[in-house]
């Protein structure tokens, strides 16, 4: 039997991902004396976006010795054998605005890097399970596992265990939740306007909440491929939802119409992934999950339909282009592509993403036979596939053969590259590129999955308070997660939404409960 909804509350939270729970979380800790959280999803998909993630969090930190206190899966076996480099403030930053060719807000990004040590260790107090991510972001080699690319923690059981100990932490801090209840209009008053409640949907019947304060948190509008085309561009309505189909960024279009909400950030970006060409294209898949995502291509190489390759495959760390790489696939003939691999380096995909029971695998002795097996998926130039692989080959080779003192090795950026002086490729492949010569040979069909917008509405940094077109703060409104615009342009450091999530999420609800309270809200960095 499902409950009735309350006619007020102290704090409002829309939306039920990783943001709107810490921000539930948060304001119930600080003191708010009722906290309602509503997402329009039925209970069984709760978690937004966040549940379709490998649970990763990027945070700065000293070394191994910071985080072991946090994680539960360092033991006797494998505690001597870890090497894990300390992340400084500076290394996010550098990285956060690297990736975002210098655009992301500076005050966002530096409350996201300094904030981020204090925020997952709240997290962790409040019950969030962390663990050492050897399975994503670590290799074994000569015996030692080395992380690398800054990211080292996941939660347990990835997003699926996240969102569990988000609705256990908000049910100990006494967090209504309501499900199946769609926010349909913001209630301002009329002459200061300040937010006072919202009007929402629930069983086809409108009702009216009023709050105190209230927290926007309820994703993009990655869901939506009318707004996809109408911002991302032509063709975006046509890639893979990679997780909630209830992002249609209703919440987004309803504070702009309603209290003039300033908008921000990169309205023609967004993360997406090379995917499962097999998956369901227009939600994720609650069971698979994650375990669409294909990011082996830097062991190997990446063909469009017409056999020419079309990234640089080594160009960085994985964890700096999986959320741009989905992008260029999307851009290619029917917006697909395959990822080869060859003998050397088939044992290093992770098997979450390509196992045999996650991935259809398309297998051969030869170039050759996987040209032909290629084409019977959708290979529209069997020679032009040989003769990219032939050419890789060449200079992949010719490199090795300059240079036989480099060692590849999967974890660092190792040099090992396609450009030799007697060969070189017009699209390098600047690091990893072994010769893809080995029976057996491997290929798995990839498409572009898009996993959350960069596009949003405009905040004080210090509270998330949500600003108006007049660059002042709307009272009582506050905005978090992939809503809040200004911190990702074009790309991401992996694992930083999350971050950003628990970083603002957990400011917003501070903030909110102080506003709740009629009190000044406390700007600081620790709880």
């Amino acid at each position: 039997m499902s409950q009735d909804l309350p006619s007020k509350c102290d704090v409002l939270v829309i939306g039920s991902g990783n943001a709107g729970f810490s921000a539930a979380t948060s304001a119930a800790q600080h003191g708010a004396g009722s906290v309602v959280l509503i997402d329009k999803c039925p209970e069984d998909w709760a978690g937004g976006n966040s549940y379709f993630t490998a649970g990763a969090f990027r945070i700065a930190h000293t070394g191994l010795k910071d985080l072991q206190p946090l994680v539960n899966n360092i033991n006797a076996d494998n505690a001597g054998v870890i090497d894990l480099d300390p992340y400084t403030h500076s290394d996010f930053q550098h990285d956060l605005s690297r990736v975002t060719a210098g655009r992301s807000d500076v005050s966002l990004g530096r409350i996201l890097v300094h904030d981020s040590n204090d925020a997952i260790k709240w997290l962790a107090r409040q019950g969030v399970r962390f663990q050492l991510s050897f399975n994503r972001q670590a290799y074994k080699v000569n015996g030692r596992y080395k992380f690398w690319g800054g990211m080292a923690l996941m939660t347990e059981d990835g997003g699926k265990g996240l969102i569990e100990d988000h609705k256990r932490a908000a049910h100990k801090h006494d967090v209504r939740t309501f499900w199946s209840t769609t926010a349909r209009r913001l209630l301002a008053n009329p002459e200061t306007g300040a937010v006072q409640g919202v009007v929402v949907e629930r069983d086809g019947k409108s009702y009216t909440i009023e709050s105190k304060a209230t927290i926007l948190a309820a994703g993009g509008f990655e869901a939506n491929p009318r707004m996809r085309c109408q911002y991302l561009g032509p063709n975006w309505d046509l890639a893979y939802v990679r997780g909630t189909p209830y992002n249609t960024g209703d919440c987004l279009e309803m504070a702009i119409r309603d209290v003039s909400a300033k908008q921000a950030g990169n309205w023609s970006g967004c993360h997406s992934v090379a995917w499962d060409a097999d998956a369901p294209p227009n939600t994720g898949d609650r069971a698979i999950s994650n375990q669409f995502t294909k990011s082996g291509y830097p062991l190997g190489i990446m063909v469009n339909n017409q056999g020419d390759r079309f990234v640089d495959e080594g160009v960085d760390l994985r964890n700096y282009t999986y959320a741009k790489f989905g992008k260029a696939i999307l851009a290619q003939p029917d917006g697909v592509a395959f990822q080869i691999w060859d003998a050397k380096t088939i044992p290093w995909l992770r098997a979450e993403e390509y196992r045999d029971d996650i991935v259809r695998k398309i297998r051969a002795s030869s170039i050759e036979e996987l040209a032909d097996k290629c084409v019977a998926e959708g290979l529209q130039s069997r020679q032009r596939f040989i003769d990219t692989l032939t050419t890789f080959n060449r200079a992949a080779s010719a490199h090795r053969k300059e240079h036989p003192s480099l060692t590849w090795d999967p974890a660092v950026k190792d040099g090992v590259s396609t450009q030799a002086r007697e060969h070189r490729l017009q699209l390098p492949k600047s690091n990893w590129a072994l010769p893809i010569d080995e029976a057996p040979f491997l290929a798995v069909k990839v498409t572009c999955g898009v996993t959350f917008t960069f596009g949003g509405l405009a905040v004080n940094p210090e509270t998330a308070a949500v600003l108006s077109t007049s660059n002042r703060e709307i009272p009582g409104l506050f905005c978090v997660g992939e809503m809040m615009g200004g911190l990702f342009y074009g790309n991401y450091p992996g694992g930083s939404g999350l971050t950003s999530g628990a970083v603002f999420g957990r400011r917003a609800g501070r903030a909110a409960a102080s506003l709740a309270a009629g009190t000044t809200p406390e700007v600081r960095s620790n709880l």
